[in-house]
């Protein structure tokens, strides 16, 4: 089994896309297209319903911590069940994370995140990490993409910098009472993120409680000019008192000099403000094409992806038992190679297959059988067969029909 360490487990195409990639492969007989377009759509179905039910069990537990929720509240938990309630959003939230093939960052990651003092756009960020009460984030697809900034260096012309990204950036919070949050928003709440293309230095960026904050040398040009303006304007003005001679008009230049170095402090800070209103301009506008979801339409989105990824990786790992296999199957290290072999042929994709989740969902659906440690898949068949049985049992505890008052 190869190991690599610049490869994930998500498989960057649509489960349609994937579906009639492997209908064209060469190896698949055009009579057994339509066979295995079927299995596709049990799967589909299956995996499907097994998520929906989970969405909605995360939804209730969610409901009473949902900012943005407009129906009527349920009946007032007390402390401790919603302590229990919140315990059980956060740990579904990592569940799910972990189904959609998303890393979770520790506690060093994130302060290392959050500390950066990127100054790509002149300014950084100061956070205090002590306006969150729980903070837990999530990344996904960590790729090199390209900024465009302009430098004093290159006279101010545009120029592309390579900058590392997360491709998918997702965050669980809940604030606490600190004087950088607003106090009429309430920190009872549970929130969830989910942005795109974010720069690694720019995490803090997205997070409540962070502000711009001055640089070393904006301070210095603020500083300084003014600090030696107003003594000159001290020292002269005591010059002048005495006397008013020659000696006082090189004074009164003196204080000319002073004046106009208090009004270059003056026009240094009022560039910073207005600097500093550029950058959370270009911030909002930023975070604006970023953002592809808050609160419960996050979990709904990755559910989604969850589900996804699921149907794609027991689509590949039951199509190349099937097709590639030989009659005494395959081991999971042998099975997982072929595939990554086979998506990077086939598909141009270099990912790091996530064997282990696949043969487990195939094998809960016996479409697979064990033996001595090799994998052998039922043929398609069978495995619809199989599947068709497993879709009717879902509901197997349904009551039957009532019947209608004219019976």
């Amino acid at each position: 089994m190869a190991e690599y360490f610049d490869r994930e487990h998500f498989i960057p195409l649509r489960k349609h896309d994937l579906m009639q990639l492997l209908l064209r492969d060469n190896q698949l007989p055009p009579e057994q297209r339509e066979p295995f377009r079927q299995f596709g759509l049990l799967v589909s179905a299956a995996f499907h319903f097994e998520h929906l039910a989970k969405l909605e069990e995360l939804k209730d537990a969610y409901a009473p911590f949902d900012p943005d929720a407009d129906t009527k509240p349920g009946e007032p938990l007390f402390l401790e069940e919603r302590k229990e309630r919140e315990d059980k959003v956060f740990t579904a939230f990592a569940s799910l994370m972990k189904s959609a093939d998303f890393n979770p960052l520790n506690q060093e990651e994130i302060q290392r995140a959050v500390l950066q003092t990127p100054d790509d756009w002149g300014l950084n960020m100061d956070l205090d990490l002590n306006v969150f009460e729980r903070l837990e984030i999530y990344e996904r697809g960590q790729v090199i993409g390209s900024q465009t900034r302009r430098s004093w260096r290159r006279l101010w012309r545009r120029q592309k910098i390579k900058v590392p990204l997360y491709q998918r950036l997702a965050l669980i919070l809940k604030l606490k009472p600190h004087h950088r949050i607003d106090p009429n928003l309430d920190v009872s709440l549970v929130y969830f993120k989910l942005f795109k293309d974010v720069p690694r230095a720019d995490v803090d960026m997205l997070l409540p409680g962070s502000r711009p904050r001055i640089r070393p040398m904006d301070r210095a040009m603020i500083a300084w000019p003014l600090a030696v303006g107003l003594a000159l304007l001290l020292y002269h003005f005591t010059q002048v008192l005495p006397s008013f001679d020659l000696d006082a008009l090189v004074s009164l230049a003196s204080l000319s000099l002073a004046a106009a170095l208090c009004g270059y402090a003056y026009r240094s800070f009022h560039n910073y403000l207005a600097k500093r209103q550029t950058y959370i301009l270009q911030l909002v506008r930023s975070l604006y094409f970023k953002a592809l979801d808050g609160n419960t339409g996050v979990l709904m989105r990755l559910f989604d992806e969850a589900e996804e990824q699921q149907c794609r990786e027991t689509y590949l790992a039951y199509f190349c038992l099937w097709r590639f296999a030989p009659p005494q199957g395959w081991t999971p290290e042998q099975l997982e190679d072929y595939i990554e072999m086979y998506l990077e042929g086939a598909a141009g994709l270099k990912v790091a297959f996530e064997v282990g989740a696949a043969l487990t969902k195939l094998e809960q659906m016996r479409i697979v059988e064990k033996d001595d440690g090799h994998y052998r898949p039922a043929p398609v068949e069978k495995a619809i067969e199989i599947l068709h049985w497993t879709w009717d049992n879902y509901f197997k505890n349904a009551k039957p029909e009532p019947k209608s008052p004219a019976g």
